[in-house]
């Protein structure tokens, strides 16, 4: 049986190939040997990795969010359980931003990955995708998103991202940023800067990413931003407890606002009391069936199947140490197939959940 298109929300393809030094063009085994014949052991990932170009065809995952991160440091403003590696300026987040978007160009030039600006694009991709007879060679589409605003340094460095495709941010990332504060940190809302922000983004019809908003943030977000809202990868915090998930009055305002929600597939977001670092998937027997719990949770909270889909996060800087115990690499996301027909979602909903709700968000934002 064909694998399913499917379009994966939240994806930091440049991340791992410029901070990481991976060639994204290899196989996922091939990566792995490489990282272990070099014996790298700087990141627990190393060796373990699941995400490579050719892994996502493969796995029918013809479409992504991709992700620009380039944080700013603030020394003292975070615990040292949430500080993330991060320069000394915007000036200089800026520039490794531009460096993450360079290597995106290049796989453009490549025939690896295709650019989602505008409508245009986006059906070409789909049309072309849709054809059986040049599997082998497609080009894997992405739409450019920023994972925390740090590199923003000023509105009109947001213009010039907008004018080189960016469509979809997420003010916040972990510890404190120059926008939002985000995961772990102090709980504050968003910045008098940040604010503004939200208003020039709504001015140019972009897409608010609202993972990793503190609760104070995410509220104060949905008062001033009136535009197309998503949860790039975001669960269920009635089902796995902590600020990172959202409540149900969350997932309902998202829903109110016909917004989706992508299921994140971190171990430590689908098993309540999960350590980090300490605690192995395959010990817990953590299974990608975890994630439709959280699709069921969200689907009752809704009444259908429409605010759903795939976020999965799989290059986190995390890998197979911190991933469902049944997944290898990313292409074994169309196993999600099986399991959704034995949970009882009939086929236009599981059509909803791999690609359809992103597609409606897309072609809202792009018409």
């Amino acid at each position: 049986m064909p694998s399913p298109f499917i379009v994966d929300a939240h994806l930091d393809l440049a991340t791992n190939a410029m901070a990481y030094n991976r060639d994204l063009t290899l196989s996922v085994a091939a990566i792995r040997k490489r990282e272990r014949a070099a014996g790298l052991t700087d990141h627990p990932d190393r060796g373990r990795g699941t995400v490579s170009l050719p892994a996502l065809r493969k796995g029918g995952v013809g479409l992504v969010f991709a992700t620009l991160i380039a944080r700013v440091d603030q020394p003292g403003k975070a615990p040292a359980s949430v500080r993330l590696p991060g320069w000394h300026s915007p000036a200089q987040a800026w520039a490794d931003a531009q460096r993450q978007l360079c290597w995106y160009r290049e796989m453009e030039r490549a025939g690896e990955m295709r650019a989602i600006t505008d409508a245009g694009t986006l059906e070409e991709h789909l049309t072309e995708w849709a054809d059986p007879s040049s599997d082998a060679g497609k080009a894997v589409g992405y739409l450019l998103a920023l994972e925390g605003a740090d590199s923003i340094v000023t509105l009109d460095h947001l213009h010039h991202f907008y004018g080189q495709g960016l469509r979809s941010i997420g003010p916040a990332h972990f510890g404190p940023g120059r926008y939002a504060p985000g995961t772990g940190s102090d709980g504050g809302g968003l910045t008098p800067a940040g604010r503004d922000l939200l208003r020039e983004m709504d001015r140019l019809g972009m897409i608010l990413d609202l993972t990793h908003l503190t609760d104070r943030g995410f509220y104060e977000a949905l008062d001033i931003f009136h535009g197309t809202i998503i949860a790039s990868h975001q669960n269920c915090r009635t089902l796995v407890p902590g600020e990172r998930q959202f409540s149900d009055d969350q997932i309902r305002m998202i829903i109110e606002r016909d917004g989706v929600i992508g299921g994140a597939l971190d171990a430590w977001m689908l098993y309540p009391g999960y350590v980090r670092g300490r605690d192995d998937p395959q010990t817990l027997d953590i299974r990608l069936e975890r994630i439709i719990d959280h699709y069921d949770h969200i689907c009752q909270l809704a009444g259908d199947a429409d605010h759903i889909g795939i976020g999965s996060d799989l290059d986190g800087l995390f890998g197979t140490e911190q991933s469902p115990a049944d997944l290898d690499s990313i292409a074994d996301l169309s196993k999600l197939a099986g399991i959704l027909e034995r949970r009882g979602y009939v086929p236009t909903d599981q059509e909803k959940i791999f690609s359809g709700n992103w597609l409606r968000i897309l072609r809202h934002v792009m018409r």
